[in-house]
């Protein structure tokens, strides 16, 4: 385990840059392993209780619309809480955020253990969540204070790899786990992990000193309303109306434009429209948004499109799906080393271009369609996607000045759930007008906006990489 930082690895003031260009060895690798521990957690807990919700819904004699709140608490928890936390991160350090981040996971962790009923569990996610939101928030800036310049997009390419295996392998341990002992299990798991992680982070992150200004717990209640009602307004739309769902969606404007006033003239606002302000972060944000929307489209529609229109069984769904985060597994290393050296833009473009080609291959599927078909189709969707992935996010935390990269970080991660949100809403509607036969619709559409997603990276390349992307991080 390595020693205490010494006074080179450590900031003396947020606004000025770190005196050392990433961790030596071997404390980078302890950092590093600090870094994937919360992510795989943090991936990991929301893969495994989709699995296990018809189970615990049955245990707690729920019944199955109600039981949602257990992921939809923890996903909420996550969304309203990722940009404050960030902004803590910038003022308060990151390892500060991320280590009090792991202790709330893990205790949230030990409460959906010893829950009884649906209220305890629910609050339990809640404290998860806003765990999850502390690992998520300030996971990049980590990441940049971390690595050296010359290997920070190889750094963000093996934290995709980390985030695609622990997504693939969700099912399968709450599967595994559930096959053996009770649903408690799945949340027990993560005590041992999450102690480690704490451990681990205590003595390994490197530490940031940030700015001790006071936290605007004004704008973090805004911000809160305007990310919660956006969500909820958002799936309301397609589940409750369009009274219902536009009434939330209004609340989140108010709240939003509430928000907006209440920080102008701030020089590090809770929403980065600062940062915004960067053509080549803001560009990135926009790309993040439309590909994790076109993403997310797939992934509702694909089950209902596999088991409805081409007849597979459930066990062969699952096995099916799997190919795309292998693949992505496999390209987001390759593609974050060339980001060190190429253009974000043009490697984005040409990834986005091979998703969307993926999906348009995916929606030409039909009945008779073999397993090998569907698995190119599957890899192909995987490994543009991943292609993309470590490069742009590279882009966008690289072209942050140093002292904001808590925030750019967790804008990251906000645009991230936003274009998921964008997308599962946009499936649904489909769902809505034609039921499921519109998958290969869905699908379509889905790689339209692959597309579009890929011109917006390609217009990266006309302008330069922001102040900050060429400075050591």
């Amino acid at each position: 385990m390595p020693s205490a930082p010494t006074p080179a690895q450590t900031d003396t003031d947020a606004h000025t840059p770190a005196l050392q260009d990433g961790l030596p060895a071997p404390r980078r690798y302890w950092a590093v392993l600090a870094i994937w521990l919360g992510l795989t957690l943090a991936v990991l807990d929301g893969a495994i209780a989709n699995v296990a919700l018809p189970t615990i819904a049955v245990d707690l004699h729920t019944s199955a619309a109600s039981s949602i709140w257990i992921v939809n608490a923890y996903q909420l928890a996550i969304t309203v809480c990722l940009l404050p936390l960030a902004a803590l991160g910038d003022r308060l350090g990151y390892r500060r955020v991320y280590v009090a981040g792991m202790i709330v996971f893990t205790l949230g962790s030990l409460g959906c253990v010893f829950s009884h009923t649906l209220t305890e569990l629910t609050a339990a996610r809640v404290f998860q969540g806003l765990g999850g939101a502390g690992i998520m928030s300030i996971n990049s800036a980590l990441v940049r204070f971390t690595y050296p310049q010359r290997l920070l997009g190889q750094g963000i390419g093996l934290n995709a790899v980390v985030i695609s295996v622990a997504a693939a392998v969700g099912p399968t341990v709450a599967s595994a786990v559930l096959a053996v002992g009770a649903w408690q299990w799945l949340f027990a798991i993560n005590l041992p992990i999450g102690l480690l992680a704490i451990v681990v982070a205590s003595r390994a992150l490197p530490v940031t000193v940030g700015s001790q200004k006071r936290f605007d717990w004004i704008a973090a209640g805004l911000n809160a309303v305007a990310l919660g009602f956006l969500i909820m307004g958002a799936e309301s739309l397609a589940r409750d109306g369009l009274a219902i769902g536009f009434a939330k969606l209004a609340v989140a404007a108010v709240a939003g434009v509430a928000l907006v006033w209440h920080e102008r003239g701030k020089p590090a606002p809770l929403v980065p429209t600062d940062l915004l302000a960067i053509p080549i972060f803001g560009l990135s944000i926009v790309t993040s948004i439309i590909s994790f929307a076109a993403q997310m489209m797939a992934y509702v529609v694909l089950p209902f499109y596999f088991q409805g229109q081409l007849g597979l069984s459930a066990v062969q769904t699952g096995l099916l799906i799997t190919p795309w985060p292998l693949a992505v597994g496999l390209a987001a290393p390759l593609a974050g080393r060339l980001a060190d050296r190429y253009p974000a833009g043009m490697l984005g473009g040409i990834g986005l271009g091979i998703f969307a080609l993926g999906l348009a291959a995916l929606s030409q599927l039909h009945s008779g369609a073999s397993h090998l078909d569907i698995i190119w189709r599957m890899a192909l969707c995987g490994a543009g996607f991943g292609f993309f992935q470590s490069p742009n996010n590279r882009a966008l935390v690289s072209s942050a000045p140093m002292h904001r990269s808590g925030a750019a970080g967790g804008m990251l991660a906000t645009a991230r759930l936003l274009g998921q949100t964008g997308g599962a809403v946009t499936a649904a509607v489909f769902f809505h007008l034609a039921g499921t036969h519109a998958s290969s619709a869905a699908l379509a559409t889905a790689a339209g906006v692959a597309a579009l997603a890929g011109v917006v990276s390609l217009s990266r390349l006309r302008i330069g990489a922001g102040p900050a992307a060429a400075k050591p991080a």
